[in-house]
């Protein structure tokens, strides 16, 4: 989907305009492609770019400003953020197809009842730290957040340039994306400042991320291959610096975890004890019950009925 380019800009992101006077964000394509035995010429745009890759695997190769050139391999989960002007191609293997949202965008001046960047970056230190840090391309890992974020603005792209062609006006829509843009930049922004703040130990930031997916994850049937998957590694590997971490294994953890959240539910709602392993993940009650009796020397039955209950309960 191509929007019209209404008047010359700069797509830089990291133009000083953009952090001292009112600009926001103006978008020029939007799209999801699968690519499978392709090579793209090397091309610039006007725009800056954020190619997110959700399934498969890809290779972009970056011309920097000495004209030698650096390779990188995107997988799903990850994306690269390529600046304006950058000459760039995308290389994608015979039989191991890669589908990918892409969002191209530049600015312009911003009506005043839609959020700046530059107030943005005087409130959120992450993002003017990544405006202030030139760099021709950067590629992060993303829990998904990106990839979220990209999704909802790409549909309210579509949903308000429908919204146009039927002669509609509509400026919330308006607001929303210039909302969902603000918090796509944070997302991004942070995460850039995490692999930062790891760079001397890239294993703390990987073990983060697969404590999150638990977290996110521990109510279904998951084992330490799924949490190594998500976060693109050797589940061997993830073992190895998840103990090194944390001094527990990735399934000691999770069980932790879910022990945890049993202790919860079962103190604070009225949830029968019979279902309760099904709220944490775990598929055999029995196996359940032994876990929770391991884990804090009583059974189901003798916790709920020893703790102090709230006054608050779900329903009967």
């Amino acid at each position: 989907m191509i929007i019209d380019q209404a008047q010359p800009f700069s797509g830089s992101l990291f133009q000083e305009r953009l952090r001292t006077e009112d600009w926001g964000p103006q978008f020029f394509a939007y799209y999801y492609k699968q690519w499978d035995d392709y090579e793209m010429a090397y091309h610039t745009h006007d725009s800056t770019e954020i190619m997110y890759i959700i399934t498969g695997m890809c290779r972009i190769d970056v011309m920097i400003a000495d004209g030698s050139s650096e390779q990188v391999v995107l997988k799903k989960g990850q994306f690269i953020l390529l600046d304006a002007g950058v000459p760039h191609r995308l290389l994608v293997q015979d039989g191991v197809p890669c589908r990918m949202l892409n969002v191209e965008f530049g600015f312009a001046r911003t009506a005043p009842r839609h959020p700046s960047i530059s107030q943005l970056a005087l409130e959120e230190a992450a993002v003017h730290t990544l405006l202030t840090r030139p760099t021709p391309y950067l590629v992060l890992p993303d829990p998904e957040e990106v990839y979220h974020t990209m999704k909802s603005l790409v549909l309210e792209l579509d949903q308000r340039l429908q919204r146009e062609a039927r002669n509609l006006t509509s400026p919330e829509q308006g607001t929303l994306v210039h909302t969902l843009f603000i918090q796509l930049l944070v997302r991004i922004a942070r995460l850039r400042g995490e692999m930062e703040g790891s760079a001397l130990d890239h294993t703390e930031l990987y073990v983060k991320r697969a404590i999150e997916f638990m977290v996110h994850n521990m109510d279904r049937s998951i084992q330490v291959k799924d949490i190594a998957a998500a976060v693109n590694l050797h589940p061997g590997y993830l073992h190895r610096i998840f103990r090194n971490s944390t001094e527990q294994t990735p399934t000691e953890y999770l069980t932790m975890l879910r022990m945890e959240k049993a202790k919860m539910l079962l103190h604070q709602t009225n949830i029968p004890i019979s279902e309760i392993s099904d709220y944490v993940g775990v598929g055999s009650r029995p196996y359940f019950h032994m876990l929770f009796k391991k884990t804090t020397g009583m059974t189901p039955v003798q916790y709920r009925t020893s703790v102090e209950r709230t006054q608050w309960r779900y329903p009967e």
